[in-house]
């Protein structure tokens, strides 16, 4: 079954894209080139919709989470950071550049499009692709960790923000086998 807070945080992952079009919405209605009809209106409706439930979704899966925390030992770390964002901002710049979404096809092509990648990013546990972390200064590391309490040596995907110190005591809350978050509070 699909987690709810997993949809949102799909929904932040395209948090930077609906911004650029919200303000390229704005700049087009300022400077006169669109009007206020009902299509515009559901644009800007729905692209503050989308801000507001990506950012809480972000939030929520961040400092919220019910998912309990592991300690661990950082025994290698890898930052990744660029190497999963890239390919995200391409579609930013083909959603913000080239879709018109005061046209109705190209906005059913734009909720369709969000659709279709949201389905494969929630079906593969893509959480890890999230350039509104990268933005909001986490890094994405692989790493082989310690579990203190088992000593049960693993390797996972990690989101933190700063640099991982490698031989460190760190609580980390698991969203799934691939990907977690460092817990707000660092052991020593």
């Amino acid at each position: 079954m699909i987690k709810l807070k997993n949809i949102f945080l799909y929904l932040s992952a395209f948090v930077p894209m609906y911004v650029l079009i919200l303000v390229r919405l704005i700049l087009e209605l300022i400077n006169k080139n669109l009007t206020f009809n009902v299509l515009n209106t559901i644009n800007l409706i729905t692209l503050l919709l989308l801000i507001g439930l990506g950012i809480y979704g972000l939030i929520i899966n961040i400092y919220h989470s019910k998912e309990g925390s592991k300690e661990i030992i950082i025994l290698t770390k890898k930052n990744i950071t660029d190497r999963h964002f890239l390919g995200y901002f391409s579609l930013f710049v083909l959603f913000a550049l080239q879709l018109e979404l005061s046209y109705v096809c190209d906005f059913v092509l734009f909720i369709l499009i969000l659709i279709m990648i949201g389905i494969v990013y929630i079906k593969n546990s893509l959480y890890f692709i999230n350039p509104l972390l990268n933005i909001l200064g986490y890094n994405f590391y692989d790493i082989v960790y310690l579990e203190v309490d088992s000593q049960k040596q693993t390797e996972g995907k990690i989101f933190y923000k700063g640099d991982l110190v490698v031989n460190k005591n760190y609580l980390v809350k698991f969203k799934n086998d691939n990907f977690a978050f460092i817990d707000r509070k660092r052991k020593a």
